[in-house]
């Protein structure tokens, strides 16, 4: 062993006060987002709170759905829907759908996979692939979006909705309309 090469290690401590500095001010940057973050999640608890309960109520209380302000703003509270299915319910969900008639919005997606060089056994039947043992997935869902507004649909025009298999949820929220 070489002694004298381990004894002449030299260190630039320049450039580790400048890998310190800089450390240093990755955290204080990541707590400061921390904090920011915090403070957005509370912000936003407290819109949600003002648009979807207190104006609303106070409104309702008021016998007033919508008003305007001087300076031209005008506020209304209107309701909104939100529907989701969630895998524990997504057999029985998706029969209510099909025995009411709303099958349709069920997007029944098969997937599948085949190898890079397996071009050609792609563009043969669907029926043939499980007998070449391709490996075959069926996936059904329905997009959130066409949920919602399949629910707020019948539920406007007067149907009956399973609003817990459906996940529905009912609710008002205030929007605020500058001039």
């Amino acid at each position: 062993m070489d002694l004298e090469a381990l004894s002449t290690v030299i260190v630039d401590t320049n450039a580790a006060k400048d890998i310190a500095t800089e450390c240093n001010k990755l955290i204080e940057t990541q707590k400061e987002r921390a904090i920011t973050e915090e403070k957005l999640k509370t912000l936003k608890e407290t819109e949600r709170g003002l648009s979807e309960q207190s104006i609303p109520n106070l409104m309702q209380e008021a016998g007033i759905s919508e008003m305007k302000l001087d300076d031209g703003t005008a506020i209304s509270v209107n309701t909104f829907y939100a529907a989701n299915i969630s895998k524990a319910k997504e057999e029985e969900a998706f029969n209510w759908l099909r025995d009411n008639k709303l099958g349709d919005i069920i997007k029944n997606n098969v997937i599948l996979q085949f190898g890079k060089t397996q071009d050609e056994d792609a563009n043969k039947l669907v029926v043939e692939l499980k007998s070449k043992g391709h490996n075959v997935s069926q996936k059904m869902k329905v997009e959130p979006m066409t949920l919602k507004a399949t629910v707020r649909e019948q539920i406007e025009k007067g149907y009956d909705v399973p609003m817990d298999l459906l996940g529905v949820f009912i609710g008002n929220k205030t929007t605020i309309k500058r001039k």
